[in-house]
């Protein structure tokens, strides 16, 4: 481009030195040459503009491939040789870089879903069939300590959070039976308003785990700053955000200074989404403390966090006449917590009482490498009652299980957690399809690809229906006899009367054995046969894992 315009500057002196000087030539030379340059002109221009349309396109798709490798390695970096995940160097041919592309894409599905946020709530009329009056008329109803007009603004998001999203309201309903007591607890414990606890939907729909794109995180949606000025402890290993108890009590603390400062809950709400300093700026500038005449002077996206908040209120007092219904969510009824003052890692629980990692993981998320870093302080362990008599009774074993592998330090100096809690522990895992399962969302989980669950499942498509029981193989390697049906395999082998798939002994030594079942734990067989889980290991010379059809001798009492 450079070289042309030089070659078009030169001939353009050389014109002008060779052209006549009288006025008439000077005539003349515009007729002749004139509209012949204006032409060229403008194609020059149509050229230049095609060529910067070009680059641009270029430029983005680079930004997008960089995107997509960058997010592509982000989720298998975790697999120093990709081997966990199945894949070596040598394994990317295009049919398994098109199930990774899948799986990504997958990812960005779950991460961007924002069902209910795509609307533009400052532009959109939403029609409903129940009436202004009977809006109107259960708003007040509510006796909500929150005073809002009944306007278009608060209708729209009314009609939203009930009509809009019932799958995302489905949900949220089903983690509020787990969440909502500790909210109302926490709040009761400050003396403020019961109904502050549905500002937690509006930041996050009560995931504990939520990121925002400005890096706030948790359920309350703190930035790191705010958090540890409320004395949230973030560090390598725990992030207090993420734990629903103390960050709730951060939230209702931060909401009290807030109502101090404002002596409104209107803004003291606002305050949340945006800073107190730009609810100050927009008082300043309205010239009132009024939440609606501040309104249009208040950030955009928190115009309508207030209106949100009533919105959610009202669907959630009224989720029956709209037929909204909670989904199932695995957390359970009642909890115990321990106080922990060693190192614990969540696979030395899980591998002696037989709670998953997952589990876990959901009651803590807290621990953001699956480890409690007890010799640093005393924290906190929460599990399933059911739970609570295993780990009391086998807490020395637990402590000591795996422990120079799992918490070594190495390992505690990583960044990255020793051990995946999705990775497949065995030979084999089987898989129940739950609602709202795809075949990319469990692929990811595992480790896998969608093409290997396909064929170690013999799916002809990616379709599969709640209950569908799948097979995953450990390191992508199916054995032979995976070739096989479910059915074939059930018919292929003899019957087994119930005494020989259980327990028996040995005549001769007077040992007895067991075999192992589907769902059995050494804690359970331990348990069964009045013995401990480390004398099972130790007489048996073998580790935490089991395998359905392994015999295991019982020591003698």
């Amino acid at each position: 481009m450079k070289r042309i315009t030089t070659i078009f500057l030169t001939f353009l002196i050389a014109l002008v030195a060779v052209m006549p000087a009288n006025a008439q030539n000077q005539v003349r030379f515009k007729r002749l040459f004139g509209n012949r340059y204006k032409r060229e002109n403008v194609e020059l221009r149509q050229q230049i503009d095609s060529m910067r349309k070009a680059i641009d396109e270029l430029r983005q798709e680079n930004l997008l491939k960089d995107s997509l490798a960058q997010e592509m390695l982000l989720m298998y970096e975790e697999n120093e040789d990709k081997s966990a995940a199945g894949l070596n160097p040598e394994d990317y041919s295009a049919e398994i870089t098109d199930s990774l592309l899948s799986i990504w894409y997958l990812h960005r599905q779950v991460m961007d879903d924002r069902n209910g946020e795509d609307y533009d709530m400052d532009s959109v009329y939403f029609t409903s069939n129940v009436s202004d009056a009977v809006l109107k008329d259960r708003l007040e109803n509510l006796n909500s300590f929150i005073t809002l007009p009944y306007n278009e603004t608060v209708r729209n998001y009314m009609v939203l959070y009930s009509e809009k999203m019932p799958t995302k309201m489905g949900n949220i309903l089903g983690l509020c039976q787990y969440y909502m007591p500790i909210f109302e607890e926490t709040f009761s414990k400050y003396d403020l308003p019961d109904e502050l606890k549905y500002v937690a939907i509006i930041e996050s729909a009560l995931n504990p785990i939520a990121v925002s794109r400005a890096g706030a995180k948790g359920m309350w949606q703190f930035m790191t700053k705010t958090a540890k000025s409320y004395g949230l402890e973030i560090n390598s290993y725990v992030d207090e955000r993420l734990d629903p108890f103390k960050s709730s009590d951060a939230a209702a603390r931060y909401l009290k200074d807030s109502y101090k400062l404002f002596g409104d809950w209107n803004l003291a709400i606002s305050s949340y989404n945006c800073g107190p300093g730009n609810v100050n700026k927009a008082i300043r500038r309205s010239g009132s403390r009024d939440f609606w005449a501040v309104y249009d002077y208040l950030p955009r996206e928190t115009r309508g966090y207030v209106p949100a908040f009533v919105g959610a209120m009202y669907a959630l007092k009224y989720n029956k006449e709209y037929g909204l219904t909670p989904n199932s969510v695995p957390m359970p009824v009642q909890v115990d917590t321990f106080e922990i003052h060693k190192n614990l890692h969540f696979q030395q629980i899980s591998d002696l009482i037989g709670i998953t990692v997952e589990e876990l993981e959901n009651l803590n998320p807290q621990y953001i490498k699956d480890v409690v870093p007890g010799n640093s302080g005393t924290y906190i362990l929460r599990l399933p009652f059911n739970y609570s008599s295993a780990f009391i009774a086998n807490e020395d074993s637990i402590y000591n299980h795996k422990s120079a592998e799992l918490l070594n330090p190495q390992t505690l100096v990583s960044n990255k957690p020793i051990a995946s809690p999705k990775a497949i522990t065995g030979d084999k895992v089987s898989y129940k399809v739950k609602r709202g399962d795809n075949l990319g969302k469990i692929a990811a989980r595992y480790h896998v690809t969608v093409n290997q669950l396909k064929t170690w499942n013999h799916l002809k498509s990616t379709n599969i229906r709640v209950g569908q029981t799948l097979y995953i193989y450990n390191r992508g390697g199916a054995p032979a006899a995976s070739k096989q049906t479910s059915s074939q395999q059930s018919s292929a082998k003899p019957k087994q009367s119930p005494a020989t798939q259980t327990s028996s002994a040995d005549t001769s030594t007077g040992v007895r054995t067991y075999k192992v079942q589907k769902g059995d734990s050494l804690y359970k067989i331990a348990n069964k046969y009045g013995t401990t889980v480390d004398k099972l290991m130790k007489y048996n010379g073998i580790g935490s894992k089991l395998q359905v059809g392994q015999t295991i001798k019982i020591p003698p009492k």
